[in-house]
């Protein structure tokens, strides 16, 4: 690949990641608003949010608790959000004992409750083991938000809310789901630790 190919293969890159952000942007705003209002109610009632997905979701899912345990942009009381899959012990145990597909529905079982709040994440929205667990949360009263992409796949149907990003492209759809969890992580934390003015 010459000097000029790769540049512009770079930047297309670039630009079709904007694009799909832009695209989603259209319709997800009043999405993101009643998703940032269901975490600040969750949260203002003493529950706590369980967060899940496989590969780089699950490096999303850690993620985006991680901000919300510790903090985004200031100090302040730290936030009950749990990543699931993550213990490798917990993850390895349900897996042989139970099969891969109830890794998450396992753990919310274990620590889901009524007043929680149950986010998957799939790109393709078909993921066994997040649609299972999304089940589960809701088996238990928990209220619970997709994270999706593509058609939205079967997830779509089984959430209270669901943001689908318009492409089937693995990469874009995971680059907005994180953008989207760092503009919910920042709305929560305005939110709940308002600055004084």
């Amino acid at each position: 690949m010459d000097h000029a190919t790769l540049v512009a293969r770079i930047e297309s890159v670039f630009r079709d990641s904007i694009r799909t952000k832009e695209e989603f942007l259209k319709t997800a705003l009043p999405q993101m608003e009643t998703a940032t209002l269901m975490m600040v109610d969750t949260f203002k009632k003493g529950g706590k949010v369980l967060i899940f997905g496989n590969g780089g979701s699950s490096t999303d899912a850690s993620h985006i608790a991680g901000e919300l345990v510790s903090r985004f942009y200031f100090n302040r009381p730290g936030l009950p959000a749990i990543p699931l899959g993550t213990g490798l012990a917990t993850l390895t145990s349900i897996g042989n004992d139970y099969g891969y597909e109830h890794v998450f529905a396992r753990e919310v079982e274990a620590y889901g409750q009524s007043g929680d709040l149950a986010i998957g994440l799939s790109t393709s929205g078909n993921s066994k083991n997040v649609l299972l667990a999304l089940e589960k949360a809701r088996e238990k009263g928990m209220k619970t938000i997709g994270f999706g992409g593509g058609t939205g796949g079967r997830m779509k149907d089984l959430v209270d809310l669901a943001f689908i990003v318009p492409s089937p492209l693995t990469p874009r759809i995971q680059e907005t789901h994180i953008t989207l969890g760092h503009a919910l992580c920042e709305m929560v934390e305005e939110i709940l630790f308002p600055k004084p003015s």
